[in-house]
């Protein structure tokens, strides 16, 4: 029995990524790709509308995450699977990061075409989000490969130091809102250095390289209100506005903003 368990695991770890989807996963199997997997909970009434990608954060996993179950239930009240991807021993491996290894952009490639070959989701349905580290992986994920999302929806995370130029991004970068908190001690919206040798990045610099990658029209700025928090909205993008709220809180993720944002970049409930 252990052999035949053990031929499966090698099998499958063998397997290319087109015969991975053949493997039966979502609830409490997590579906493989190449280099890791993900979780999926699609809503029950099975009216898939798309995908809000998400990224944990540090010391999380895609099991842990799919515990969170106000952001999980808010995701299929828009009628949108909420997918968790799983980084590396909690942790993610973005550039300039404390944690090298995984190639974390060709991983997510093919989560992203997993997610085709699997439930038909494709780019226009899919949206990339995240939690403080896991918001700088959907960070980079917007910069390197924006074309595969129809928006990002993040929370108190962003670029780190060095922080990547505006032309080190895609031009067809989504539309965005991004969620930050004044009292955030952990990722500061100023960003912060952690043990001298790396550095969280400015939120206010990081969506300023975004916008100006996305040809945004700055002069146009707007404020708008989502759950009752004053919001800087710059129009006229490439795709779409970009938007970045700063409420007073701290370092979180709640359902209540989700819910404000899935609605805003077109998945109403």
């Amino acid at each position: 029995m252990i052999r035949s368990i053990l031929f499966w695991c090698f099998a499958v770890a063998a397997m290319p990524s087109a015969s991975l989807a053949a493997v039966p996963c979502g609830g409490s199997v997590a579906c493989p790709v190449k280099g890791g997997d993900y979780r999926i909970e699609a809503p029950k009434d099975g009216d898939i509308r798309g995908a809000y990608v998400f990224f944990h954060g540090y010391k999380s996993s895609a099991e842990l995450q799919m515990q969170q179950r106000p952001l999980v239930e808010t995701t299929v009240s828009h009628h949108l699977a909420f997918v968790a991807v799983d980084g590396t021993d909690g942790s993610w491996s973005f550039p300039n990061s404390a944690r090298p290894g995984r190639d974390e952009q060709a991983f997510i490639a093919d989560v992203l075409e997993d997610l085709r070959q699997r439930y038909g989701i494709t780019a226009e349905k899919t949206i990339i989000g995240g939690f403080s580290i896991g918001a700088s992986m959907a960070w980079y994920t917007a910069c390197q490969q924006g074309e595969k999302a129809a928006a990002m929806l993040t929370f108190s995370g962003v670029f780190w130091n060095p922080l990547p130029k505006a032309q080190d991004c895609v031009a067809d970068l989504p539309p965005m809102i991004h969620f930050h908190g004044t009292a955030d001690q952990t990722f500061p919206l100023e960003g912060r250095s952690l043990g001298g040798r790396f550095h969280q990045g400015n939120a206010y610099d990081s969506v300023a390289i975004l916008r100006s990658r996305a040809k945004c029209d700055a002069k146009n700025a707007k404020t708008i209100t989502l759950d009752d928090i004053e919001c800087n909205d710059v129009p006229d993008c490439i795709r779409g506005d970009s938007i970045m709220c700063i409420h007073n809180g701290g370092h979180e993720a709640r359902a209540d903003m989700l819910d404000a944002g899935l609605t805003a970049v077109g998945f109403p409930r």
